[in-house]
């Protein structure tokens, strides 16, 4: 795949009968044969990728998956085929892709071209960017506030990245902290053990809006990246791919994802009923009338 933006038509163009189509694609293949889908998911990424109360995976990006695996029953013919979820973790979700344990990764992956060395995505179903959440009675009100202070990331994210270029570029002498995952990370902060939590926007305002006490937090948007988010898929497997992409398309076009986003950032949600009253961006807007699977940040600003 190149790096370039590549606007993904809706013409569904396969006739194949279900078997031969299925030989096409290894994913399929593997599917129909097993009568399994596989789905791995992020447990605590609220509002994308997260346990309810039954407990279940719910959330934006778990609804997605849903949509893509409806496809997949009606491309192999197979109305009652299995779901099997599988959390993963920022660390490990390119690889159990890339290892054929799951067939889908679900939650906040980035696309950016280092992770398609190793695995493909889907059309971008959200875009974030990159900010930090501090305690307000810290005073902490830009990034020179930082300096000298313990901040903590998750491990295998690409703010992991994006702060060790900060720390180097700006010369803060940052204690710099990878938590396993996001939960964690975020537990750092609550528990002092970090002045901050670098993160994109929208998973910073989901642990904030779901925090003891929301007002005991600031958000500070850095602007130092720009994360088109995608569904991980396996590399070499263009038949599934077009079929994810399909999918997802025809949820831009039935206004179907406006609806998902009106349903998972501005409306009560599970476990807690908080609204996270996220706005719509300028980027998820042109991403629903020109959908691509770009890894380029350029693309959406």
């Amino acid at each position: 795949m190149k790096p370039a933006a590549i606007l993904v038509s809706l013409t569904i163009a396969c006739m194949l009968p279900p078997r031969a189509a299925a030989q096409e694609s290894p994913t399929l293949r593997k599917i129909q044969e097993t009568g399994i889908i596989t789905i791995g998911f992020s447990e605590g990424t609220i509002p994308f990728s997260y346990i309810d109360r039954k407990p279940q995976p719910i959330g934006y990006s778990i609804d997605i998956c849903s949509r893509i695996v409806d496809a997949v029953k009606a491309r192999l013919d197979m109305p009652y085929l299995q779901i099997k979820y599988t959390p993963v973790t920022s660390a490990n979700r390119l690889s159990v892709i890339a290892n054929d344990i799951v067939d889908l990764a679900c939650g906040t992956s980035t696309n950016n071209a280092e992770r398609q060395k190793k695995v493909a995505f889907t059309v971008t179903t959200f875009v974030a960017s990159a900010s930090v959440v501090v305690k307000r009675r810290n005073d902490i009100r830009d990034v020179g506030g930082l300096a000298g202070k313990t901040v903590v990331t998750t491990a295998g994210s690409t703010s992991l990245a994006s702060l060790v270029a900060l720390n180097r570029s700006r010369g803060l002498n940052l204690a710099i902290v990878a938590a396993r995952d996001h939960v964690a990370s975020f537990a750092m902060l609550e528990a002092d053990r970090a002045a901050a939590f670098v993160m994109d926007d929208v998973l910073l305002h989901g642990f904030v809006a779901n925090a003891d006490t929301p007002s005991n937090y600031r958000i500070h948007h850095l602007g130092l990246s720009v994360e088109p988010y995608g569904v991980i898929l396996r590399k070499n497997d263009p038949e599934f791919k077009k079929l994810a992409d399909e999918a997802i398309v025809r949820m831009f076009r039935s206004g179907e994802m406006t609806q998902l986003y009106h349903k998972w950032f501005q409306s009560p949600i599970p476990p807690n009923n908080v609204n996270l009253g996220f706005p719509m961006s300028a980027a998820f807007k042109k991403l629903i009338a020109e959908p691509t699977d770009s890894p380029n940040p350029d693309d959406y600003r």
